[in-house]
């Protein structure tokens, strides 16, 4: 007898500037003074689309140290005690005693925890699934998630062995938004393979980049006209805002009431 699935709500979120701010640096290379200079996520994601062009950012481009440290350090290079980049940040992070730290997202990350609703990080990194486990359990191991989040996928689309073997880009050509779009819709056909496909699950995905956000749309209208019956959310927290919005084809009638939208009610 085949198992009987209720529908589930499953939580997509990026990591940078929605569910924590953390202090990696992104390196942009000055091209008059031929230095590298450091921004946070969170002024990357509105110099990006600038670089090169006329203006304050005409000078500044990305070069092959951009992201050095949004990958993992090498085992045979890490040092006695050393920690990877992304779990030393989240330390450093959580040492202060203000709440500065917390996204957008991050109550909706603690609810999704604590429910142990399905959850798929999909971020830019490029550390190993196996690096981010390790930084997410700190925040275990300090109090700050009840639990480890209970993960449908861990899709770090910086991460080559990842690209290669999960989001079909071989060549390791495409963009950091296409990348995430595949990635959502690979966690969605999991998570019906998973969890059945005949219940009315509903997914929702939460960044900052408004690039990335642009392709989770597309990712998600395209997810709807594959599985019509099932309910696709988008939540934009660029600049600390909020936006959610659910995604329908264009010829589907919107009839559905408020009460079953995706964010259940915080506890």
């Amino acid at each position: 007898m085949a198992i009987q699935f209720d529908d589930v709500s499953f939580y997509f979120f990026d990591f940078d500037d929605n569910i924590m701010f953390l202090t990696t640096p992104i390196f942009i290379l000055n091209t008059e003074t031929e230095k590298p200079e450091p921004f946070s996520t969170g002024e990357f994601a509105t110099i990006h689309p600038l670089l090169g062009q006329p203006g304050k950012w005409e000078n500044y481009a990305m070069f092959d140290g951009s992201y050095r440290n949004f990958g993992d350090i090498p085992a045979d290079e890490l040092q006695p005690g050393q920690k990877q980049y992304f779990v030393e940040d989240i330390e450093k992070a959580i040492e202060s005693n203000e709440r500065n730290w917390q996204a957008p997202s991050w109550d909706l990350f603690v609810y999704a925890c604590k429910k142990q609703r399905p959850v798929s990080i999909i971020t830019a990194r490029g550390h190993s699934p196996g690096t981010l486990k390790v930084g997410l359990r700190v925040l275990v191991e300090k109090g700050l998630i009840p639990r480890e989040p209970n993960y449908l996928t861990l899709l770090p689309v910086g991460n080559d062995e990842v690209r290669r073997e999960q989001l079909d880009d071989p060549g390791l050509i495409k963009t950091t938004p296409a990348l995430k779009r595949v990635a959502i819709k690979k966690s969605v056909d999991k998570a019906l393979e998973k969890f059945g496909s005949d219940p009315e699950h509903r997914f929702g995905m939460s960044d900052d980049d408004p690039q990335n956000v642009s392709l989770i749309l597309r990712a998600m209208c395209e997810c709807k006209k594959d599985y019509i019956d099932k309910r696709f959310f988008v939540i934009n927290t660029h600049m600390g805002e909020k936006v959610k919005l659910e995604v329908f084809p264009v010829d589907f009638p919107v009839t559905r009431q408020p009460e079953s939208a995706f964010v259940e009610p915080l506890e």
